[in-house]
Order: C-alpha cells, then structure tokens, then sequence
C-alpha cells in the first residue's frame, strides 16, 4: 500500500512539473508527457485493483 500511495505522489509531482513547464515554453512536449505519465498512472492502478479483487477472491 506504501508502494501505491509513493506512486501517487511521484506521479502527481511530476504531472504537476510537467505542466508548469508547459505552461512557461508552451512546449506541447511537456502537455503530452503529463498526459503519458497519467495514462501509465491510470494502467498501474486499474492493475493494482484487479490484483486485490483477485487476492480476495483467492483467499475466500
């Protein structure tokens, strides 16, 4: 759960770096690595999530 929530935040700060550096060059470079960086944020978590469904249906 650590491993998750470091995730989170690592992911958010660099979403958030990105897109403060967009909005100082307006290089659409950072606009399209802060949407890769949530889409692969967004992939992890749905991963993560089906792990733990399958984790409890194991244990039952």
């Amino acid at each position: 759960m650590v491993v998750l929530r470091l995730i989170g935040v690592l992911t958010l700060l660099a979403v958030a770096i990105a897109l403060g550096l967009f909005l100082f060059t307006r290089n659409r470079r950072y606009l399209t690595w802060a949407w890769r960086t949530l889409q692969f944020a967004f992939v992890v978590v749905i991963v993560s999530m089906v792990l733990f469904v399958v984790e409890r249906l194991v244990l039952i």
